[in-house]
């Protein structure tokens, strides 16, 4: 059941309980469990946080914790799936659900008692109508009749015949009926997409309660950004909800200075901006940034030796010298950096790069730090699926919460070197996969497999970094291919999982068009291919359209997937 009014029939309704918060491994998800820790700060809520990687650990989290609470606040988890059939809940057991996964499930949508939606009201959700998906049960009561054993009078034989008939009518009816529900909820869960972030929803309940503090909007600012940096919503979505966040940034940080009310260096000021689309560049050097970005690498496809000629080009042509380009930003002489955003635009325009510049918000607090909302995006990311073992399995999503918070910036540094090494591995992986021609065209989809011993293969076994190398491959694809039907084709990417338990990792991406709503058909495709050939395979992850697989079942799922989508 949807909510339509937060504060009341959620908020409310939880103030006074122990509550179990199950956050996914997002920075989405991490954004809105940090509003919703600060809002139970202020209010004395009792909580438990446990974070869910998958769908095995919120079954096993739900059922070491169901004895104890009664409430369970799910974030970026729950919603596209039936929770009651998965959980098997008691009766006084309630969910509150705060998901962007869409399509959202039927039964969640119109279960009235236990499963509470916190989902943005103005988002298009199409919801099949309530009569097309569910019917009552007394048709089937009255088709169980007893039959006539053909002993009756004439005349109770002609009532009975008559009864027969209208039995067969009905038969008719529900089979029609469930034919167009079939089709209906095939349309209906076809794609996989994403709606409003969940940190923007969390931070509109603080609104509307009059709670919302700075460091509120930032992490909403930040779940945001996310979901933009990881491909999951539109331009046009990105661009309306900047908007929304712009007006509670203005009202936030509204600075009528004077003698007397002026602000400390030290205060949080958040600032909207239009920002180069470079990743990281404010704490890189901007060469290593400019060959790191996927948009500029695969614009000036930078993984051939004429790419690199491109390169120095487009340098000369902004008149920065190399000398300077390749040391750390901060180190820039200011004469360059002054105007260094208008002269990397004007130069990019000739180079085919129109889209460089991005609306976006920065942060600044003391006189040295400022971060823009990537930055942070990335570092959280990368802490969170550090590969490097220091401890339990809940350590990375600890640390990668911690760095959020203002008063964590040795984590955050620790997280922006990490991002670099990330999208270093990353770069390198693409040039490598389009110089080795490893993407393939396997009809109705591209297909590139990495194989074991491939450098930083270990990091592409996490879903997250899969997924960006993926998008990124995908997009570098498109700009190094001359076949003009491979442009229009989806990818579908593997890499090693667990080779000790002979498992691969499997992601589908919706092909790289102008016009691209961000909708993906691979999770139902996946599904469907696996359950026709038999194979070992697990729908562990909350997006659909990834799948584990056992690595001697990869050939056979490959080709149901070929003549499936062909």
């Amino acid at each position: 059941m949807f909510v339509s009014d937060c504060r009341r029939e959620f908020y409310d309704l939880i103030v006074t309980q122990r509550v179990l918060l199950l956050v996914a491994s997002d920075v989405d998800a991490l954004c809105a469990c940090k509003i919703l820790q600060a809002l139970f700060q202020c209010d004395h809520v009792q909580y438990t946080l446990v974070p869910v990687s998958g769908w095995q650990e919120l079954e096993t989290a739900f059922l070491e914790h169901k004895d104890q609470f009664k409430y369970f606040v799910l974030i970026n988890c729950g919603a596209n799936v039936d929770l009651l059939e998965i959980l098997q809940p008691e009766e006084d057991t309630f969910f509150f659900v705060c998901d962007s996964h869409r399509p959202i499930n039927v039964v969640n949508v119109y279960n009235d008692t236990q499963i509470k939606l916190l989902v943005k009201q103005d988002d298009d959700l199409d919801v099949p109508a309530y009569d097309d998906i569910f019917r009552d049960e007394e048709d089937e009561e009255e088709e169980s009749e007893n039959e006539s054993d053909g002993s009756e009078p004439l005349e109770k034989r002609r009532r009975f015949e008559e009864e027969v008939i209208e039995r067969t009518m009905k038969r008719r009816q529900r089979r029609e009926w469930e034919a167009r529900r079939r089709e209906i909820l095939f349309d209906y869960e076809q794609y996989e997409y994403h709606g409003t972030s969940s940190a923007m929803v969390m931070f509109d309940l603080a609104w509307i309660m009059s709670k919302d503090l700075n460091d509120m909007l930032w992490w909403a600012i930040v779940g945001l950004t996310d979901q933009w940096v990881q491909d999951k919503i539109t331009q046009m979505k990105y661009v309306t909800d900047i908007g929304i966040l712009q007006r509670h940034v203005s009202r936030h940080n509204h600075r009528n200075e004077d003698e007397e009310n002026s602000l400390s260096i030290d205060c949080m000021r958040i600032a909207f901006e239009y920002d180069l689309r470079l990743a990281l560049y404010q704490h890189w050097s901007l060469y290593e940034s400019l060959c790191n970005t996927s948009y500029t690498s695969a614009r000036l496809k930078l993984w051939s030796v004429q790419g690199q000629k491109r390169l120095q080009e487009f340098l000369a042509d902004m008149g920065l010298p190399l000398k300077q380009v390749k040391q750390k930003f901060h180190s820039m002489d200011m004469s360059l950096k002054e105007n260094l955003r208008e002269m990397i635009e004007e130069s990019a325009n000739k180079f085919g790069m129109k889209d460089l510049r991005v609306q976006t918000f920065s942060i600044h607090f003391g006189f040295k730090n400022k971060f823009s909302a990537s930055d942070i995006v990335y570092a959280t990311t990368s802490l969170m699926e550090n590969i490097e073992k220091e401890g339990p399995e809940t350590t990375n999503f600890i640390k990668a919460l911690d760095s959020l918070s203002r008063g964590n910036l040795d984590k955050l540094h620790q997280g922006l070197d990490l991002a670099k090494k990330q999208l270093r591995a990353i770069q390198q992986t693409v040039a490598s996969c389009i110089c080795t021609n490893l993407v393939i065209s396997q009809g109705p989809f591209l297909y590139c497999s990495l194989m074991e011993g491939t450098p930083d293969v270990k990091l592409f076994s996490k879903p997250v970094s899969l997924c960006l190398l993926s998008k990124y491959l995908l997009k570098s694809f498109v700009c190094s291919t001359k076949n003009k039907r491979c442009k229009l084709l989806p990818l579908v990417m593997a890499a090693p999982m667990d080779v000790e338990q002979g498992t691969v990792i499997m992601v589908g991406i919706p092909p790289e068009t102008e016009s691209s709503d961000k909708k993906n058909f691979f999770g139902r495709a996946f599904e469907k291919a696996a359950e026709s050939t038999s194979s070992r395979a697990l729908h562990n992850h909350f997006e659909m359209s990834i799948i584990e697989l056992k690595t001697e079942d990869r050939s056979k799922f490959l080709d149901a997937l070929i003549s499936l989508l062909s």
